[in-house]
């Protein structure tokens, strides 16, 4: 076995990997619950958050709302961590979790 040739298949294998984690880190998400949207990047940082309830909210109401806008945000996460299994997932058992 060529050390110079395993050497060189790695450094490709990473940039392929640098280049998808880039492309998964500029992409937009979305996650969506009744009354909530929010936008994430693939950094799993919260972009946008959009209420859609149409009303007014009372205190009763404020519990409910929290629950919608926690369910949406891992609504989004969840679709982030998919993005990078399928992107990535080829990768990951040797990578140990660094995605």
């Amino acid at each position: 076995m060529n050390i110079q040739n395993l050497m060189a298949q790695a450094q490709k294998m990473q940039q392929k990997i640098s280049k998808q984690k880039e492309e998964i880190d500029n992409s937009s998400f979305e996650g969506n619950s009744e009354w909530v949207k929010v936008t994430m990047n693939g950094k799993k940082e919260l972009l946008k958050l959009t209420i859609t309830f149409a009303g007014v909210i009372d205190n009763d109401d404020k519990e409910m709302l929290e629950d919608m806008i926690k369910i949406a945000i891992n609504n989004a996460v969840s679709k982030i961590d998919q993005e990078i299994e399928s992107k990535m997932g080829a990768y990951g058992s040797s990578l140990n979790g660094l995605f």
